[in-house]
């Protein structure tokens, strides 16, 4: 099990990447992946990172629950869910190498291609990102910047789209949770950091909502932009780097 000093590290790093990611939209969760990765033994650290994800996003989308565009909600958790059932039936991992770099080139091209005026994105898009980001997440533990590209090629203010991805993220992780559990894992024997990680993630919401209802939409456009990029290129670097 953790050490004091690996819990408590745990706690704070919950309370910190929330805030990120409530107060600029997106790049907590990464960030809280990576730190996990550090403490946490490779079986246990998807799991954990999902369940806590799910308490992290699921206050965000409660919290901002009346910008939520639930049809589309309902179209991405169609396609969520049948991810889910075929990662479920899957024997073999797919080479995360691959997974990243495919991830990271997907993210590049939506965010930087040129935009149109008028943005739509069709109800088969969704079902599409719905299912591909869910079947990725159970392998790769952070679909949340491929989620947060296509959130943000919506179009939608700054709270609309903090809403969306924060509900569609809550989706996915709670299939997410229910997939690991039916593979039989144990999160009964982890249920001490999951709370402590969710408590101090529901404080750093908070705190970064506050701090986002006071930055201009252009502002939290282009921090919201430039954080996926980075995250993407995070990706490429990791595979390049091995």
């Amino acid at each position: 099990m953790l050490s004091s000093f690996d819990l408590g590290l745990l706690i704070i790093s919950s309370g910190i990447t929330s805030f990120i990611t409530a107060a600029v939209g997106i790049g907590g969760g990464v960030m809280l992946l990576a730190i996990m990765a550090s403490i946490l033994p490779p079986m246990v650290l998807i799991p954990v990172h999902g369940m806590v994800q799910l308490g992290s996003n699921a206050n965000r989308a409660f919290v901002t629950r009346h910008h939520i565009h639930w049809p589309m909600l309902i179209r991405f958790a169609i396609g969520a869910s049948a991810g889910a059932l075929l990662a479920s039936q899957v024997l073999v991992e797919l080479p995360v190498d691959t997974i990243r770099l495919a991830v990271a080139c997907f993210i590049l091209l939506v965010v930087w291609a040129p935009k149109p005026k008028q943005v739509t994105v069709s109800h088969t898009g969704t079902l599409l990102v719905g299912f591909a980001t869910t079947l990725i997440s159970m392998f790769v533990g952070a679909s949340g910047p491929l989620v947060a590209a296509f959130i943000h090629r919506m179009g939608h203010d700054k709270l609309a789209t903090t809403a969306a991805f924060a509900s569609c993220m809550s989706f996915q992780h709670i299939l997410k949770a229910a997939v690991f559990g039916a593979l039989g894992f144990a999160f009964a024997d982890w249920w001490q950091p999951i709370l402590l990680m969710i408590l101090s993630g529901a404080v750093g919401t908070w705190l970064g909502l506050k701090l986002l209802n006071k930055i201009p939409a252009q502002r939290f456009n282009q921090i919201f932009k430039w954080m996926v990029t980075l995250l993407a290129l995070r990706l490429i670097w990791q595979v390049l780097a091995v």
